[in-house]
């Protein structure tokens, strides 16, 4: 499996990808993606991160099963209140956020749009910047409304930490994060509730 993900990630590198692209491509941390793109699968080290690889493609090359996971992920939202906007962490959280909006309109009757947001870490040269990533102007707006944030991983918040910032900074109200796998067995980041549908521990 290992040697699987070092070549993946190393695929990926020679394609083009940044660090934070492949951690997300591949549902590694950052530290794990870094890893990963500096072996050499016959000469695997053992001081690999402690993490675990996500495989989610039975739910994402299928859409009515992103359908059915997306109609789940959007009934865990009701609880928090009524979204007037689903906003999708790219590049993962998009397909999810793209089906919670229509279905969240059908389910409350209230128009809801979407915002993607582009993280940091997507960015060229990601490790040396310090600041955050940004929404979309392609898309909808969360100035002023309610808004459920989108993904499929967390791994370590940091990136759920860096929208909800976003998102606060530009007005909006954020009611709640919700995720397929929660690798970090988190509640609430930043006063903002987490809904998962799944939680790893490690034990």
């Amino acid at each position: 499996m290992k040697q699987k993900l070092i070549l993946k990630a190393q695929e990926l590198r020679q394609h083009g990808f940044t660090t934070g692209e492949i951690a997300d491509e591949l549902n590694v941390s950052m530290d794990t993606a870094r890893w990963l793109t500096l072996q050499k699968a016959t000469e695997v080290k053992s001081d690999a991160p402690t993490d675990f690889a996500i495989n989610w493609k039975s739910i994402g090359g299928n859409a009515a099963r992103l359908r059915y996971v997306s109609s789940a992920l959007s009934d865990m939202t009701l609880i928090h209140g009524e979204a007037e906007v689903v906003c999708g962490i790219a590049v993962s959280g998009v397909p999810f956020a793209t089906m919670m909006a229509d279905l969240l309109e059908d389910m409350t009757g209230l128009d809801t749009s979407l915002a993607i947001f582009h993280p940091q870490k997507h960015r060229q040269a990601s490790e040396e910047l310090d600041d955050e990533g940004t929404i979309s102007t392609n898309f909808g707006t969360v100035e002023g409304k309610k808004v459920v944030i989108v993904d499929d991983v967390i791994t370590s918040g940091k990136t759920v930490r860096e929208v909800i910032h976003t998102v606060k900074d530009l007005g909006g109200d954020p009611l709640c994060v919700v995720v397929l796998i929660d690798k970090a067995g988190l509640s609430e980041v930043e006063d903002v509730p987490i809904e998962s549908l799944i939680k790893v521990s490690r034990i």
